[in-house]
């Protein structure tokens, strides 16, 4: 286990450094109950996931609300309560947000979920854990400010789409791991990516170290020569969002560090079963 100078262990550093592939807890384990909700990462823990994925958004008054829309629509009761359609997130108070029902919708079993602040997500995750937050809006400061405040740099990961927030996130706080979500609308420096093909490249590697992350959070489109690529220059590479055996071990085949998946379990089983016959 990597340690910092005051002893703390640092689990995102030695999962990055970590020789076996990765079972990684999309939005919890979603497969098994509501997405991003307490439940669904308790489930994901129990299943024994490195990591548990996450994303957050703002509310209204500036709270980080668990949630993966834009709008609360999907995943709770929002309609129903309130005479709209499209209801933003950013347009609702986090206690109007977590007034709402985000479990039923899935099964009347999960009725009464709540959307959880992020701050409660990380002590649930955390305390078990190691959690993947995916940014979907706000500043960089606002997240590094609850991590320095839980103590928690280097023992969650972090990644986002906006590959100009990871660029400002690695300037403010040097010592966070970063993943960087492709391919991106727009590059760090807010050009679009035009003539780059959106498979895994290394025209987008050259990009993707302008921001300072240490991951490549690809979807499918990889290649063995990519993934190679980013070994050769001290990356990793992560794969959403992967549900099926024969999908994950093509990608395993190819070298890839990390399986992002709705289901925990099936992942780590095709993981095991590979290390059983000396494949891994």
């Amino acid at each position: 286990m990597i340690m910092n100078a005051a002893g703390e262990t640092l689990p995102a550093l030695s999962l990055i450094a970590s020789q076996r592939p990765l079972v990684i807890a999309h939005r919890g384990y979603c497969q098994i109950a509501p997405e991003n909700t307490l439940p669904s990462f308790r489930f994901a823990l129990a299943a024994g996931a490195d990591l548990v994925e996450l994303d957050y958004h703002h509310s209204k008054d500036g709270k980080m609300v668990v949630l993966h829309d834009n709008y609360l629509d999907r995943t709770t009761d929002a309609t129903a309560r309130w005479p709209e359609k499209q209801i933003k997130v950013g347009s609702r108070t986090a206690a109007e947000i977590q007034s709402l029902d985000a479990g039923k919708w899935f099964d009347p079993l999960f009725a009464g979920t709540r959307i959880p602040l992020l701050a409660e997500a990380l002590d649930t995750i955390q305390a078990g854990g190691v959690t993947l937050i995916e940014r979907k809006d706000g500043a960089p400061a606002d997240c590094i400010k609850l991590l320095r405040e839980k103590g928690l740099i280097n023992k969650v990961v972090v990644q986002a789409f906006d590959w100009e927030y990871l660029r400002v996130f690695h300037e403010q706080e040097p010592a966070q791991v970063l993943g960087a979500l492709g391919p991106p609308a727009f590059l760090s420096d807010g050009r679009k990516p035009e003539g780059i093909a959106k498979g895994l490249s290394a025209a987008w590697l050259d990009e993707l170290q302008k921001t300072g992350a240490k991951v490549a959070v690809w979807n499918d489109n990889v290649s063995r020569e990519a993934v190679q690529l980013a070994h050769q220059r001290g990356l990793k590479v992560w794969v959403y969002t992967i549900n099926d055996p024969a999908a994950a071990n093509k990608l395993l085949d190819l070298g890839v560090d990390g399986i992002i998946t709705n289901n925990t379990s099936l992942i780590w089983k095709t993981v095991a079963l590979r290390a059983r016959t000396g494949n891994s």
